[in-house]
């Protein structure tokens, strides 16, 4: 060690030029050093700090390169190592360097009070910033350490590293042992503050036009606020003084929060976002006496109930304290609110509106923040925002703050806070909003502002149904004015438009099916009057989500003879022209061939779908009218795929005509599965459908050649079986015989070719054991060793889907098996192949997803060997040397031994030892799940990797139980995202 720093010693004594020509193999050096260090701690340690500080102290540039290596020594050891070293091993190191850090601490403060040398301060302060955020808090309160970074901050050269290290002591919290210190810290930070930056500058401004040190400046002074007030606001309410320090801090947070640029925002939004939260719980507590006592563990004790009074009055007054700064915070959510999901319409980099083509993740995920931040903010106080979003939208009408983008971010707030009103006051304000929008947009020229206005308006609209169910008449001229844009061609405008239909039609949809006051029929009649109008500018898609809309309605109605009707009005343009095709084809086969006619069959076939997906069962009228010949169609179209695919080989599957064909094949198969599992659990349903398609779609999937094959037959024939279970039982060996043995050829060849047929294979083979598996039990031996394989083959697949899939298909055939007469015969055969499998992928990294039903199969399979269940021995007497007293005690020993040669690296011990645990623990889920998860973690190939998908159901629990608390708030879960009963007023 001591001859590693002579050899540092001898590089840094020469001159400056040298210096500069060795700096990269002085950094080499120390990285390596470091990587010793870590690795051979603490033997080396307790030398090896005095002999640094030692050397650091016989010249500045040799003091500039130690800095650098302890820098590095608290990255390595504390940042970078999670993973790489046990917990243990971590606190071990950081408890000895603590012992060792007397030194450096005294070195970083001689350096920083006596050195005139520049680069030799700034690396002192790096090095500072690496140690504080673990280092003994004595050497941070206990010194003159905060004093001496205090002096350094109005230094240019200094402020952004010395705001580095006062953010990492602002994030400390440990209770009010230092709230004294930190008081201090503040008020004299805040008065240099004033001086470095003057409370009137226009930070965004002058953030826009700074230089690159500039810029950081106000990033770490964002971090340095947000740091300090979640772990100390609290200490700076206490006094009047405090409190003006306080809120002119928020102050600066507020203008800083204006800067463009997005991370600078999100480490803002953060903080708002959680400060906003906690005066909203004490305010939705406040209205809450039960719940106000309750805090303070008041509810129990009458004599002191007085005191919930007390605490009342506390937060009454805090929540005056921020008033001003919320409302503030209100107009910079208003002004800054980032584009929902719904929004189609943006502005492209060259200033022009256009339909968007890709969803951006990381808006969406601002958005959701801002829009929850803003529902806190609304509930804090609702006249305000409500003042506040009518008065920037006057400013729009007037034409004072005019801009596409002002608008947005204004309506995208108006539309995010839904709910979060008292019904009433909601109404009187939505009514402005909505007279105002298309007011502006009755008087604003020019089609891109029109544009913009109309996508506006359609948001807004869509995010208010209740408004809507109450108030009919604007219903009524909502949806005539998206009937308008549904004819204004400018990009996006028709699809939001018929996106906003579909999304107010699920939630009004009864007030569309009645005769509403003033009117002569119900407005479906209407509409289904003007439909060829109404959808005559639309593209084929568009048509088929009109169409999903207009069956919304229809479902609606609850007269059966109505309904019909309306159904037989829906369809009339698709059903004459499906008429005139099949008049056509009977003619001449060939019609069928052209390439216009197939897309205008597919077209037909989609918008039917459509159709169906939102009538289920009140489709059946519509679908008996085309099913038959719809078969023969499809039978017709998968001849000429074979016929070419035969001729052509498999390039042929790639040409536009064959691709069109199998369009046309799959969407009728996914019609029949769309009607077959919306329409309600009707036995006469299935017996009407399923026999006609045995031969033209089962038939035709067992002759075709692979590439001609439609994976969607495996999943009509799995919503098929799911639907009508055990009624399915004599059909199944006919099903089993047309797609199973060729299926598995196709895809155990290797895990990449017929994706689609790989999962929905798996789908069918697990509805077909939950349902029907009396049908199994009849399958031969070799059969039965098909399905069994195929499903350890499914479950080791590196898909997540697939193996998922095969893990749930594997839990129903054990648990089937177990209660059946074949219990012992199928677990003599299985049990240790499966028990062996699931330990490979349990223990092999990939398949950690899995980890939840790896679990659960390994519990069934030792809870089943200590049960009575099992009657024969599971080993074989041929090549087991002496019989074992029990099941148990031989899966035991077998696991044991598994195990052992699995995991060299454990102890014969450790091994045994776990697997004891696993037989304890059997009954208890929890404990069970926790033993295994410890045992992973414990071995090497894990140890090393994120493993948080070995807590994913944990996780799954944490995000339903804060789903609950959302939807205890009005407002928080957006109105399209709740499953509500629609109550008609």
């Amino acid at each position: 060690m001591k001859n590693y720093i002579s050899e540092v010693i001898v590089k840094l004594s020469s001159d400056e030029a040298s210096l500069r020509r060795e700096k990269l193999y002085i950094s080499k050096l120390n990285i390596t050093l470091v990587q010793i260090l870590k690795h051979e701690w603490p033997a080396r340690w307790r030398s090896f700090i005095p002999d640094l500080v030692a050397a650091a102290k016989t010249s500045e540039t040799i003091c500039e390169n130690c800095m650098a290596i302890l820098k590095l020594l608290s990255e390595e050891v504390f940042d970078f190592s999670r993973g790489e070293m046990t917990q243990q091993k971590i606190k071990e190191l950081k408890q000895s360097l603590n012992s060792e850090f007397q030194l450096i601490h005294e070195l970083c403060l001689y350096v920083l009070s006596a050195s005139q040398r520049t680069e030799l301060i700034r690396a002192t302060l790096a090095t500072l910033h690496a140690f504080l955020s673990w280092i003994p808090l004595g050497y941070i309160f206990e010194s003159t350490l905060l004093e001496t970074l205090l002096k350094l901050f109005p230094m240019p050269a200094y402020r952004n590293l010395t705001l580095q290290c006062l953010t990492e002591v602002a994030a400390l919290n440990f209770g009010e042992f230092y709230n004294d210190q930190y008081v201090k810290k503040y008020t004299i930070f805040m008065v240099q503050l004033q001086t470095i930056l003057p409370p009137n500058t226009n930070i965004p401004e002058a953030y826009a036009n700074g230089s690159n040190e500039e810029q950081a400046f106000i990033q770490n002074l964002a971090l340095f606020f947000t740091s300090f007030f979640k772990s100390h606001i609290r200490v700076l309410e206490t006094s009047q003084e405090n409190i003006n320090a306080l809120l002119l801090g928020l102050e600066y947070l507020i203008n800083i929060s204006y800067v463009d640029d997005t991370e600078v925002f999100k480490v803002c939004l953060d903080y708002w976002n959680s400060l906003v939260l906690e005066l909203f719980e004490a305010h939705h507590n406040l209205d809450n006496p039960a719940m106000t006592a309750n805090m303070m563990g008041l509810q129990q004790i009458p004599l002191l109930s007085g005191m919930a009074d007390g605490l009342g009055a506390q937060l009454m007054q805090r929540r005056q304290l921020y008033a001003g700064p919320m409302s503030k915070l209100r107009l910079l959510m208003i002004s800054r609110m980032a584009k929902p999901e719904e929004v189609l319409i943006v502005e492209d980099e060259n200033g022009n509106i256009v339909r968007e083509t890709m969803k951006d993740n990381d808006v969406l995920v601002q958005y959701k923040i801002m829009r929850e931040t803003l529902i806190y903010l609304s509930h804090l106080d609702h006249d305000d925002t409500e003042k506040q979003m009518l008065k920037k939208l006057s400013k729009q009408l007037n034409g004072e703050d005019w801009s596409w983008n002002n608008l947005n971010t204004l309506c995208w707030a108006i539309g995010s806070i839904s709910g979060s009103m008292l019904e009433e006051q909601e109404n009187r304000f939505l009514v402005m909003v909505i007279r105002d929008l298309l007011n502006l947009c009755e008087i604003t020229k020019g089609k891109d502002n029109k544009a913009v206005i109309a996508s506006n308006i359609m948001y807004v609209v869509g995010q208010y149904p209740r408004f809507l169910r109450a108030h009919w008449k604007f219903l009524k001229t909502v949806v005539n004015k998206l009937f308008e844009f549904m004819h204004e061609t400018h990009p996006g405008v028709q699809d939001m438009a018929c996106d906003t239909f579909l999304k107010i039609v699920q939630k009004c949809k009864r007030k569309f099916v009645v005769v509403q006051v003033g009117e002569n029929e119900p407005f479906v009649s209407e509409l289904l009057t003007t439909l060829p109008t109404t959808i005559a500018d639309l593209e084929p898609h568009q048509i088929h989500a009109f169409y999903e809309s207009v069956g919304q309605m229809i479902q609606a109605e609850p007269d059966p003879q109505k309904r019909d009707e309306y159904l037989q009005r829906l369809m009339v343009l698709p059903n004459q022209r499906w008429t005139e095709i099949i008049g056509q084809a009977r003619q001449s086969v060939d019609y069928l061939k052209d390439q216009d006619v197939i897309r205008a069959v597919l077209n037909i076939l989609q918008t039917n779908t459509s159709a169906a997906s939102s009538l289920g069962t009140y489709f059946l009228p519509q679908i008996t009218l085309i099913f038959l010949d719809m078969l023969n169609v499809y039978r017709m179209y998968s001849e000429l795929i074979s016929t070419s695919i035969g001729q052509g080989g498999p390039f042929a599957s790639r040409t536009s005509i064959v691709k069109l064909l199998r369009s046309v094949k799959r969407e009728t198969l996914k019609l029949i599965e769309t009607f077959l599992d919306k329409a309600e659990d009707q036995p006469h349903i299935g017996k009407q459908f399923v026999p006609p398609m045995m031969d033209p779609v089962l038939g035709d999937y067992a002759r075709n050649v692979p590439d001609a094959r439609e994976s969607e037959v495996l999943s009509l024939f799995a919503t098929i079986i799911n639907k009508y279970k055990g009624a399915m039982i004599e059909d199944v060996p006919r099903i089993f015989e047309a797609v199973f043995q060729c299926t598995l050829e196709m895809i155990t060849k290797n895990f990449e070719d017929y994706p689609e047929h790989r999962l929905k294979f798996f789908s069918l083979l697990r509805a077909i054991a939950t349902h029907c598996f009396p049908a199994l039990i009849r399958l031969s031996s070799e059969q039965l060793k098909l399905v069994m394989d195929s499903i350890i083959w499914a479950f080791r697949h590196t898909e997540r889907n697939i193996a998922e899939t095969g893990l749930n298909l594997l839990l129903e055939m054990l648990k089937n098996f177990q209660a059946s007469e074949f219990a012992n015969q199928f677990y003599r055969t299985y049990f240790l192949t499966i028990e062996q499998e699931i330990f490979a992928v349990l223990t092999d990294t990939f398949h950690k997803p899995g980890f939840k039903l790896h679990v659960l199969v390994l519990q069934h399979l030792f809870c089943l060997v200590e049960s009575s269940i099992l009657t024969e021995p599971l080993w074989d007497a041929s090549t087991v040397p002496y019989p074992y007293p029990n099941n148990a005690m031989f899966v035991r020993e077998y696991t044991i031994k598994l195990l052992s040669t699995s995991f060299p690296n454990m102890t014969s011990a450790e091994v045994t030892q776990f697997v004891s645990g696993l037989f304890e623990s059997t009954n208890d889920l929890p404990t069970f799940k926790n033993h295994i998860r410890d045992f992973l973690v414990q071995s090497k190939e894990f140890s090393s990797q994120d493993n948080k998908d070995l807590f994913a159901e944990e996780a799954a629990a944490q995000r339903e139980r804060e789903r609950q608390r959302m939807l205890s708030i009005p407002g928080l879960i957006a109105p399209n995202e709740i499953q509500d009963e629609m109550v008609d007023s």
